[in-house]
């Protein structure tokens, strides 16, 4: 019998290997995780790992992925025939942010596979749309003229056409511009408009030469969006992802939200004007119609025309909403307003697809196929959210712009437990989910396994190895007005809060809004004392990218960054940059938004209490992720200001102190 390779020999204390890892700084819970995660895919069960910071989750999943996917390597066969090949365990690695898949791709697997003496591929995994295709890229220059209504994207083309020629990847990440839309849509690989072996450019496809590496590699690292967008497929009988054993979900608290995403159903106004701009501009004479005059000119008329029912159609869903929905955008029954979108669709893809079919040359002919299938996709999906034929979903119309000109059809289902267990947890060996924060207070998974339809699994939960109580401080202002009685005291108080804090250490501070609103209000309030004080105000409502945001602060050692939802998670100030964080209230999430709306009310019906069973423990899981921005090392120190005072005056306040790591806490005196 084969020596048994285990995490734990491999990272243990008497591998030549385990010497060369150990100076990445192992610790005793990363021996502990890359344990259980090895136990659950040779058992072939679901793991759930809340993991703090500072544990090396990544190393700690990725080593017994690496055995599970070398295993026949270790019995010692290493054939490469197909049958073996299909023998084979295939992992994936799915994270919610680039910046997680980077530090992947880019160092922890280089790493490993320096260090582990096994044979092992691993692929970053992106959608299709992310490839250039040289055979639609060349037609768009022939088109040109036809496709852009002005000379900025034709100048754009020809960048991405000299990009094309020296690229390794041919992925848009890889450009050293971002382009238009309307331009990188023209050059895309697309499922639809695609020849296959037939394309004269296939053998130097970038999308096919991915999709290879893809197929042949051992761990495949994507984000949720890809994943859940896969899975989505995988219901009507289709795929991105080849099959797999083993999937590891890191930042797993964003699961659910990423889920409703892709298993429901968005159209815009936008959307659709976007299409018909693609098919036919009456103004420029621009558009794929109109390289088919005599073909496709009724088709041209009814694009025309569409575009004038089209806001009708959006006008009166607006106003059916207003007048018959509920004030947050709710639709509860299906709404008494005419379909003038779908029929039209389908008449257009009709003749675009007749059109297709007298084509000789192959290029031509896909590229109208691809036309005809967009119309048929947009307009089915119109009708199933006019018809809401989506069972145990929300639906609901968002309208936003500053002269609400952009109207957005949203459903999402109420409940994703009952789709994940069926098609991922009872279809997949094993899950192994994990963040540093799936646990709500002191309690179990119980809230993360409700929501996401886990039954069975091993659980494992492992503090941070960071000294807390030595490095952070948690301060909890006494006599703080109530923010749902009093509103504009509380947000008084608020800011006085926020100078005094940030005054204790000179900037270099944080403070987290769970409101665009609040944050404004207090952005204005503020904006003239912090400049007084020499403090550079970095606000989240001034509308810069969140990256650009991020890289002035960490380079201000003066700088008070104001942020919303996006910075409660996610972002990553190690060392002195960031030395202070604010919470101006727990991040209960708005209970009138549709869909938190409709979730409630299936916890209310079922007799449950969703403050208790939904609320509270998804505002503890965010609250901790927005603890867990100050301390990113070990060598990481500061102070964290809690400023909402229900976390000392209601019941419910001690399960949000207790979910959070031992620290020294004092009270606005300094009294601990």
């Amino acid at each position: 019998m084969p020596t048994q390779i285990t995490a734990h020999s491999i990272l243990g204390p008497d591998g030549k290997i385990a010497q060369r890892l150990r100076a990445y700084e192992l610790r005793p819970e990363q021996l502990k995780m890359a344990d259980a995660v090895a136990a659950a895919i040779a058992e072939q069960r679901h793991l759930i790992v809340e993991a703090g910071t500072g544990v090396g989750k990544s190393f700690a999943y990725l080593v017994p992925a690496i055995l599970a996917a070398t295993a026949n390597q270790r019995d010692g066969d290493s054939s490469d025939d197909e049958e073996d090949k299909r023998k084979r365990t295939r992992v994936v690695i799915s994270t919610h942010t680039i910046s997680l898949q980077e530090q992947l791709i880019a160092r922890d697997i280089p790493f490993l596979n320096a260090v582990i003496p096994l044979e092992f591929s691993a692929v970053l995994v992106k959608g299709r749309s992310n490839y250039v295709s040289l055979r639609r890229m060349k037609g768009a220059v022939e088109k040109a003229g036809s496709l852009f209504h002005s000379e900025q994207p034709i100048e754009q083309l020809g960048r991405v056409v000299e990009w094309s020629n020296h690229t390794t990847d041919g992925s848009k990440a890889s450009l050293d511009f971002s382009p238009l839309p309307e331009v990188w849509s023209e050059v895309q690989s697309e499922h639809g408009n695609c020849l296959g072996k037939k394309c004269p450019t296939y053998e130097e496809c970038h999308y096919y030469a991915a999709r290879r590496r893809v197929w042949n590699a051992d761990i495949l690292v994507v984000n949720h969006a890809l994943f859940f967008s896969d899975l989505a497929l995988r219901r009507e009988g289709a795929s991105i992802l080849p099959d797999y054993d083993v999937v590891v979900f890191d930042e797993a608290h964003t699961l659910e939200a990423v889920a409703s995403d892709h298993l429901g159903v968005s159209i815009s106004s936008g959307q659709v004007e976007y299409l018909l701009n693609r098919l036919y501009s009456e103004r420029q004479n621009k558009g794929l119609l109109t390289q088919y005059p005599r073909e496709l000119k009724e088709a041209q008329e009814q694009v025309v025309n569409l575009r004038f029912i089209a806001q009708d159609f959006f006008d009166a869903v607006r106003f059916w909403q207003q007048t018959h929905g509920q004030s947050n955008g709710r639709v509860k029954s299906p709404p008494k307003v005419d379909n003038m979108l779908s029929d039209p669709l389908r008449q257009i893809a009709r003749q675009i697809a007749t059109c297709a079919e007298s084509r000789q040359r192959e290029e031509e002919k896909v590229e109208l196929v691809a036309a005809a299938e967009r119309c048929v996709g947009l307009s089915a999906q119109i009708s199933t959210w006019l018809g809401q034929t989506m069972d145990e979903a929300v639906y609901w119309v968002e309208v936003s712009g500053r002269k609400q000109e952009r109207t957005e059809l949203l459903c999402a289902p109420i409940d994703v437990a009952p789709v994940l267990r069926e098609e991922l947890f009872n279809k997949v060996k094993t899950c192994v989910l994990t963040s540093a924060t799936l646990s709500s207070g002191a309690s179990d998974f119980h809230f993360v396994k409700e929501r996401l339809g886990v039954t069975r699994s091993n659980e494992l939960r492992l503090g941070s190895p960071f000294d807390f109580r030595s490095n952070v401080k948690l301060i909890l202002p006494r006599h703080m007005p109530d923010p749902t009685e009093q509103s504009g005291a509380f947000e008084s108080a608020v800011c006085e809060c926020i100078k005094k804090y940030v005054h204790q250490t000179q900037g270099r501070a944080f403070v987290l809004f769970t409101s665009y609103s609040m944050l404004r209000n207090c952005a204005t309030r503020l904006g003239s004392w912090l400049s007084r004080n020499e403090y550079s105000l970095y606000s989240q409502a001034d509308g810069m990218p969140r990256t650009l945001l991020l890289e002035r602060f960490r380079n201000d050692p003066r700088g008070v960054l104001f942020g919303a939802d996006s910075f409660w998670q996610g972002v990553d100030v190690p060392g002195d940059a960031l030395q202070n964080v604010i919470i101006t209230k727990l991040p209960f999430s708005v209970p009138d938004h549709p869909l938190l709306e409709a979730r409630l009310d299936a916890i209310r019906g079922r007799g449950g209490n969703p403050f208790m069973e939904y609320q509270v423990p998804e505002a503890i899981i965010k609250l901790k992720q927005g603890f867990g921005r100050l301390i990113r090392s070990k060598t990481d120190r500061g102070q964290v200001a809690i400023l909402d005072p229900r976390v000392r005056t209601k019941r419910y306040g001690r399960l949000f102190l207790e979910s959070l790591p031992e620290c020294q806490v004092v009270s606005e005196d300094g009294e601990e």
